[in-house]
This record gives structure tokens, C-alpha cells and sequence, in this order.
């Protein structure tokens, strides 16, 4: 199927609006501005997030399947559009992403607009290319996809205790809120073997393995990492009490220049964690309870999506 002039399905996450049959209209009006078919939308559910969706759309023969929604809906498309993938790599079906969250990570990371109108325009007139996927299994559980990261502990346990209420009237303070509750929570023991290098065990208060780098608003807490390069990079965080946080917090805002002995840094094709006690686990901004052990791999360019313009060695 021609992306360039095939149906393109929208999978919509109608929670993200207090208006969804807006945005309709607009996906509407600019698919037809561009010569497109009308589109179709899918709705997620509270039982599906976008999986089944996105492999009904594909089945159903759309050219591009576009998530709108923020980023656990687009780890949910792209999880149905890689294991609804055809065997000729050639048709595949690339993802378009229309950004509807409080983050949009892997949006800002792209550095592709958060302007709906905007967005799908990039989407119809683009380009596919190529960016990589992590994939993670927590404990014993099924393989799962990440495009933005996973982790354990504090921003896991952040994002459990955020307030849907308070996210969706205030973004990213939610968020602020959340972690100022959790700050001194007790840290856990951690293991990491990168690409078959053990580290040493020690504690430790977060740690994150990211497909991105840019993973709060505007922190560049993986100044190393590109979604194009075929690693996932690690993040170690073992700050002890107020002060050592706050120096965590002159590390990311000098942007890593000067470095620090609580924050450990490392590059990976594959990142076996494993904790002394469970501890809340994330993945892509959802938390999802207590974990014990996490192992990530990278799908080097397993993800065709719609861009720009080609640009090697994103930032």
C-alpha cells in the first residue's frame, strides 16, 4: 500500500478530549485538503488501549495508522502494528503520530510539533523512516515494546501516585507533585548486566533504560541517547537524602557537563536488571506494579514511521 496515497486510520484515545468530534473534524478536513480518502477511526478502550485497533486498521488496509493520544497509546499502536507485521518487510504499515498526551515524549523527542493540524500534515507529506523499539520483559510476563523508556523506582513510583485529575488540568505539576511524595521513599538493591558486562551491585533509587533521551519536560536525562543509533542507554540514579538529590538535579541541569558519582551512565543492545525487593515498575509513563527484575533489548530500526525529512543521528 502507497503511503503517500492510501487510507489512513486514526487510532483515538476519545479520553484525551473534552471535544474528541473536533479533532474528527479536523483530521477530516485536512485529509480531504491533501487529496486523502476519509479517514477511519478506531476508539480505544479501557480493555484495549490500542493494540487490537491498530491490527484491525492494518487488516482492514490502511496505509498509515496514526495513534492520537499520548504515549501509552502510541506504545499500544505500535505494539499491534509489529505483531500484526507482514512477512515482506515492504508493506509494512508505517505509524503516524498525532500527539494528545500530557508528555508526548517521544513527539518532543522527534522534535515533530504538538499542534494536531500540524502534526498530520507531517503525516500525509512526509517521509517513513526508521526508528528503533525497545522491547521489555518484567519478571516472567510477556515481551513488551517501549519507544520512550522503562524503568524502576522513583519515576515509577512518580507516575503511580500521580492524580488523573490533577494531569489533566495541570500536565507535567502532576507529576512534580507525585515525585515530591516519593522523594525519600527507601532505595533497593540493583544489578546491571550490559551486553553481558556485570556491573557491581549497589543501591540505588532509580533505574531507567530509554530508547529517548529527553524524558521529563525538558530534561535531557540521557544526553547520549538516539532513537536511531541502535542502543538503549541506562540511567543508574543512587542520590542519598535531600542533598544528594539536589545535586542529581545540578547534574541534569548543567546538562551532565560536570557528571556525578550518584548518577551512572551505560549503552546497551540488551540490560538485565535485578532488584533485591520488588519495586513499582514504568513503562512509557504507565506504571505497572511491583516488579522484581527487568530485561530490555533493542529492536534496531523495527519501527517505520512517518517524518519530516530524513535526518541521521537524532538528538
Amino acid at each position: 500500500m502507497n503511503a503517500t496515497a492510501g487510507p489512513v486510520a486514526v487510532v483515538i484515545n476519545p479520553s484525551k478530549f473534552d471535544e474528541a468530534d473536533q479533532a474528527r473534524a479536523l483530521i477530516e478536513e485536512i485529509c480531504a485538503e491533501e487529496g486523502r480518502p476519509a479517514p477511519t477511526f478506531y476508539e480505544t478502550t479501557v480493555g484495549d488501549p490500542g493494540v487490537g485497533q491498530a491490527k484491525q486498521a492494518v487488516r482492514d488496509g490502511a496505509s498509515i495508522v496514526c495513534s492520537l493520544g499520548g504515549d501509552g497509546t502510541v506504545r499500544a499502536v505500535v505494539q499491534g502494528l509489529l505483531e500484526e507485521r507482514p512477512p515482506d518487510d515492504e508493506a509494512e504499515v508505517p505509524l503516524g503520530l498525532l500527539p494528545a498526551g500530557t508528555g508526548n515524549l517521544l513527539a518532543r523527542n522527534l522534535r515533530l510539533p504538538l499542534d494536531l493540524g500540524e502534526a498530520l500534515r507531517i503525516v500525509l507529506t512526509g517521509t517513513t523512516q526508521r526508528i528503533d523499539v525497545g522491547r521489555v520483559t518484567f519478571d516472567d510476563g510477556d515481551v513488551e515494546v517501549f519507544l520512550v523508556a522503562a524503568g524502576v523506582g522513583l519515576d515509577a513510583e512518580a507516575m503511580a501516585e500521580v492524580d488523573e485529575g490533577v494531569k489533566k488540568h495541570f500536565g507535567w505539576l502532576a507529576y512534580l507533585l507525585s515525585g515530591a511524595k516519593v522523594l525519600l521513599n527507601r532505595g533497593f538493591r540493583v544489578r546491571a548486566v550490559a551486553d553481558g558486562h556485570p556491573t557491581r551491585s549497589q543501591h540505588a533509587r532509580s533505574v531507567i533504560v530509554g530508547n529517548c533521551g529527553e524524558l521529563t519536560a525538558g530534561a535531557q536525562l540521557m544526553p547520549d541517547a538516539k532513537v536511531d543509533d541502535g542502543k538503549l542507554d541506562v540511567m543508574l540514579a543512587s542520590p542519598q537524602g535531600l542533598l544528594g538529590w539536589g545535586a542529581v538535579a545540578m547534574d541534569l541541569a548543567s546538562r551532565h557537563r560536570f557528571g556525578h558519582s550518584a548518577v551512572k551512565r551505560m549503552q546497551a543492545e540488551k540490560v538485565e536488571v535485578t532488584l533485591g525487593r520488588p519495586v513499582e515498575g514504568e513503562l512509557d509513563g504507565d506504571a505497572v506494579g511491583q516488579v522484581s527484575a527487568m530485561l530490555c533489548e533493542v529492536h534496531a530500526g523495527g519501527l517505520p514511521i512517518r517524518l519530516p525529512a530524513p535526518v541521521e543521528g537524532w538528538v
